[in-house]
């Protein structure tokens, strides 16, 4: 193991090395990257450093052990031996994970939109019990979100609501959310008290920077509109929504939130820059999974990955058969069993692969 953290070392200490030089520095793309790396390395040059410590420790311990000159030395010893024997295999196995290729897309900011689909109003109304999870969610995160555009449904709840999501890992986080989520309930609408099935799609898009994505500006057209919903007096009388289309591939953003005219074109220009982005993901995801059958791919937007049973207080996810019964946790942002349970069984199917160990 610590002959294998060696070689990170050296590239630890390259990387602290270039990311100081003005070349790499004057780089954009270079530097960012770089730094990611650094960042993913610090941490497990801190793990190197206690596993040192603990075979370091183990070793000393033996050694007194063996002269058995001292008998308070000598208890003492197997104490720290104990110790030592005991954190040892959990450190090697944390070690192990942190040593699987981490994905370069998991430390963007995302973009998530999420669409109402069969179920007609009680959709729109799952659409926004759903904003209202990850919004939830992402605030006991410490992550920062924004309203980029919304649809409102006519009896709550929205046909399509598109947000920012700021922070740390948060890509790596909320990926595997993508995919449509299907609700299970009596309708506030229904009058004879029959359970419904309604669904909703959730798609979350890596932030794309500018150097990911290049648009050409004579590709796009841009079209400005009228605001729409809850606002100020400028709503409905000055133009200040803006619609992107992308004639190329006929992707189509727009915003509407943001208080100017211009603040909406950059912020719809995000949205079609990760769209644009996301296709390109998908394909190489497509290209991944004829390599590797992955339970928890975030890469199939159609595919049923979870469901919200209220009658019996039950949220099951499909792809790895966990049920929580915690219905008011986790439509109140408690998702991070899901989180947790979702990334183990990825980083386990990845670890099979390693050749690393």
């Amino acid at each position: 193991m610590l002959e294998r953290l060696q070689y990170v070392k050296q590239r630890f200490d390259e990387i602290s090395d270039l990311i100081i030089q003005p070349d790499v520095i004057a780089d954009q793309k270079r530097y960012v990257q770089l730094n990611q790396e650094y960042k993913a390395l610090k941490d497990l040059m801190e793990k190197r450093e206690e596993l040192i410590n603990v075979t370091g420790n183990i070793a000393e311990a033996n050694e007194i052990i063996a002269d058995g000159s001292d008998a308070e030395m000598v208890e003492m010893a197997k104490m720290q031996l104990d110790e030592a024997k005991e954190r040892l295999p959990e450190l090697e196995e944390e070690i192990k994970f942190m040593l699987i290729p981490k994905d370069p897309e998991d430390a963007k900011n995302v973009m998530v939109e999420i669409r109402a689909g069969t179920g007609g109003d009680e959709a729109s109304i799952f659409a926004g019990d759903l904003y209202r999870m990850y919004t939830k969610y992402c605030e006991s995160r410490g992550w920062r979100t924004s309203t980029v555009d919304m649809n409102e449904g006519t009896s709550g709840g929205f046909k399509e609501v598109i947000f920012e999501v700021t922070g740390e890992d948060v890509y790596g986080t909320l990926k595997f959310e993508a995919g449509v989520h299907r609700v299970q309930r009596v309708p506030q609408t229904e009058t004879q008290g029959r359970v419904h099935t309604s669904a909703a799609t959730v798609m979350v898009l890596p932030e794309a920077e500018e150097f990911d994505v290049q648009i050409d500006m004579n590709d796009v057209r841009v079209d400005f509109f009228c605001s729409s919903g809850p606002g100020g007096q400028s709503v409905n009388t000055t133009k200040s929504a803006v619609r992107l289309t992308h004639i190329p591939t006929g992707l189509v953003a727009q915003c509407q939130d943001q208080k100017s005219q211009h603040k909406n074109k950059d912020k719809a220009l995000e949205v079609l820059r990760s769209r644009l982005y996301e296709q390109e993901l998908a394909k190489k995801q497509e290209e991944d999974a004829t390599k590797r059958s992955s339970q928890v791919s975030s890469g199939d937007r159609s595919a049923k990955i979870r469901t919200y049973n209220y009658a019996q207080g039950r949220v099951t996810d499909h792809r790895i058969g966990l049920d929580v019964f915690d219905m008011d946790g986790v439509m109140n942002g408690k998702i991070q069993k899901f989180v947790d349970e979702l990334q183990l069984v990825n980083n386990m199917e990845k670890l099979k692969e390693s050749e690393v160990f």
